[in-house]
């Protein structure tokens, strides 16, 4: 297996603290709003790591955080006048069943940084008596950077650029510190009790603290693989690092790894989606497997530039793998071919190379299909095939569903209704020998785009693109 680090910025053979098995932590979303398309792209690219990683045989401890104390909450609870647990946890909830439509693999652990401020508190009380971090005179809790001599080595970023982005107090000991504990006064309305005095912890702090806390650290390292976007290299992930670093005496992560962002096309997004973020509405209008196969078909740690007309063209891709199943629908999976497998793993286990693994894909239904014009009967062909897409699902999470019903998506539900009703009709009139108007029916169903099919378990349709 080889992953691309942000450390060394290169492509290196993934070599694992404990053989056969990977523990990864992945940066989760603030559970302030519903996830949008940069939540999307985040999950479902460690979610195809995940995925490689258990194919391989590996397995996998993943962790993945939510971030529910948060400014951006906060005010939430001030606009909408309710209790912090009540936005969260409904937020936490959306964000399940969006990432649930698109496939994505639920973690082993994902903890709430409500769940786990003794962890946090702990951290800061050993930072303090190292005096590595220190309070101003607000009460405010800072990290001092100077007692790091790696700080900037993880993004090599700490620029008076980047630096300008960071609040500036000043009482700081230096530019580059950062808050690890902010405290209250009467008007905060989320405040925690620690011995250091109330308040509520930094958003660096947390993922360092449930790290140390759910995980123990094997040859300096706390885990394998820590990840998450691009845009959380610096500075979160860079505080993380020191911090963990300075508090520990060993290292975070022995690799890091981070995904590409996601921008809006707006003059190539419909008037049903206009230039929306959000992924549920995207999911109002798509499938979530064609959404997922979308966001799939762009390497991670490129951008993504997502807009309609691209994700039309990709579903197009999508139809070819569903026709091929259709073709062998009813028929029980063999064993995959073990060409198709091998180099299918090979592309995945080279930094999730889905470009590969995808013209791999294209490969094997071009020579299917004529496999199968050659011989439509050939039962050893058909579960082999079956095999395949099975083993397409297991690797990438597409090709599941049943073909036709696949074909039906994006139906009214009362034109649905009608062509149920017609294909009844259709059965009445073939059972009581009426097959003239069996055929009447069958053209009226083909006028409307509708093919119809004929199996054991009855007649099947689906929508002529």
């Amino acid at each position: 297996m080889y992953i691309f680090d942000s450390i060394k910025k290169e492509k290196v053979e993934f070599v694992p603290l404990v053989p056969d098995a990977v523990t990864m932590y992945v940066c989760g979303p603030t559970v302030y709003d519903d996830a949008h398309l940069g939540h999307a792209r985040s999950s479902l690219s460690f979610d195809m790591l995940f995925r490689t990683f258990k194919t391989l045989g590996y397995e996998v401890n993943f962790i993945r955080n939510f971030t529910d104390i948060d400014d951006k909450i906060i005010k939430k609870m001030q606009d909408s006048s309710k209790s912090l647990k009540e936005i969260t946890e409904h937020y936490i909830q959306r964000y399940n069943e969006d990432m649930d439509a698109i496939g994505i693999t639920h973690p082993t652990l994902a903890p709430k940084a409500t769940q786990n401020l003794e962890a946090m508190i702990e951290m800061i009380e050993n930072l303090l008596k190292k005096d590595i971090a220190y309070k101003i005179s607000n009460g405010d809790i800072y990290f001092d950077t100077s007692k790091d001599k790696l700080y900037g080595k993880l993004s090599n970023k700490v620029s008076d650029d980047t630096l300008s982005r960071i609040e500036s107090v000043s009482e700081k000991r230096n530019q580059k510190d950062f808050a690890l504990w902010k405290a209250c006064d009467e008007k905060d309305i989320v405040c925690f009790e620690a011995s250091f005095g109330k308040g509520r912890p930094g958003w660096h702090i947390e993922c360092s603290a449930m790290i140390q806390k759910h995980t123990k650290p094997v040859d300096g390292y706390s885990i394998d693989i820590h990840g998450g976007g691009a845009d959380l290299l610096f500075p979160h992930h860079e505080n993380e690092a020191s911090q963990s670093r300075c508090a520990t005496g060993h290292e975070l992560a022995k690799y890091w790894m981070h995904n590409g962002f996601v921008q809006i096309d707006g003059e190539k997004m419909s008037k049903s989606l206009g230039n929306s973020f959000f992924l549920k509405d995207t999911l109002k209008i798509y499938d979530g497997e064609i959404v997922r196969f979308y966001l799939s078909s762009v390497h991670y740690r490129n951008d993504f530039n997502f807009n309609e007309e691209d994700l039309l063209n990709s579903k197009k891709r999508l139809d070819k793998l569903y026709r091929l199943k259709k073709r062998v629908f009813d028929i029980t999976a063999g064993e995959p071919n073990l060409e198709f497998k091998k180099s299918l793993l090979d592309a995945m286990s080279d930094d999730l190379n889905i470009s590969v693994a995808l013209s791999i894909i294209d490969e094997m239904i071009v020579k299917s299909n004529e496999q199968l014009d050659l011989n439509i009967n050939d039962k050893n062909a058909k579960k082999e095939i079956m095999a395949n897409i099975d083993f397409i699902n297991q690797l990438l999470g597409f090709g599941y569903q049943n073909p036709f019903l696949y074909f039906q998506l994006g139906i009214e539900p009362q034109l649905a209704e009608k062509i149920d009703n017609l294909i009844k009709q259709r059965m009445t009139a073939k059972l009581e020998r009426n097959f003239e108007l069996a055929d009447k029916i069958r053209d009226e169903l083909k006028s409307m785009d509708i093919n119809i099919m004929d199996t054991t378990n009855g007649t099947l349709w689906e929508k002529i693109s």
